[in-house]
């Protein structure tokens, strides 16, 4: 005897492969949003740093170009 699969079944076992396949993916997506979250915060924070270093050291170019990432940034949120 031949092993055929009945329609039901074949349909069944496509909902099952799709279904893995939607939460995987959905899965994926929420895992590279906590890791842009992460970079994003790092980046604010290490402009942060730099701001206040340029203005102990009055190095004003170095504010006016770390202020000004950090203000697009912050327009993001």
């Amino acid at each position: 005897m031949k092993n055929k699969k009945s329609y039901a079944e074949i349909m069944k076992s496509r909902h099952t492969a799709n279904k893995d396949c939607t939460e995987s993916s959905v899965l994926d997506i929420y895992i590279q949003m906590i890791l842009d979250e992460a970079a994003f915060r790092k980046e604010l924070a290490l402009l942060e740093g730099k701001i206040d270093d340029a203005l102990a050291k009055r190095n004003e170019p170095l504010f006016m170009e770390c202020s000004k990432r950090y203000r697009e940034l912050k327009q993001l949120v």
